[in-house]
């Protein structure tokens, strides 16, 4: 789920993600940028979507782990640092605010070479209700597709 943000004067790279609660990693590679100063005002930047209608919101305390997290709300952990932009090693931090999926939807990250049909029958629906679910779809690798159940 991603969407189109123009930049404004005086916005960096790490300002765009934590308004969009991802990482400059995560819109270094959407975006296809080398260097963190290769942004300028005006720039059209594609950034992950922030619906609210999927995901609550955590505050990662003291000595929380991506494991820990993803068994506390029986969500698979590859999964979890996924939606936030993360490695399975990556390091947390307390006060860090991450994406924890809510029940009732799936959840499909894109690689590279899928198809829209490879992901209806990943989700086993139809063309109609995905589309619905998703409205704007690159097909890029990374990108995050829902799928209410």
């Amino acid at each position: 789920m991603f969407e189109s943000y123009r930049l404004v004067e005086g916005e960096t790279l790490d300002s765009v993600a934590k308004k969009f609660n991802t990482s400059i990693k995560v819109l270094q590679d959407l975006n296809n940028l080398y260097y963190l100063d290769d942004i300028r005002e005006n720039m059209e930047l594609i950034v992950p979507s922030n619906s609210k209608d999927y995901f609550n919101y955590y505050v990662v305390e003291k000595g929380d782990s991506l494991y820990g997290i993803a068994r506390k709300y029986n969500i698979n952990p590859e999964l979890l640092a996924s939606l936030n932009g993360l490695n399975m090693d990556d390091y947390i931090y307390p006060n860090q605010q991450i994406l924890i999926p809510k029940n009732g939807y799936s959840y499909y990250i894109t690689a590279e070479g899928d198809t829209i049909d490879e992901v209806i029958k990943v989700f086993n629906t139809d063309m109609n209700k995905f589309l619905k679910e998703n409205p704007t779809i690159y097909l890029m690798e990374g990108q995050l597709l829902v799928n209410k159940k």
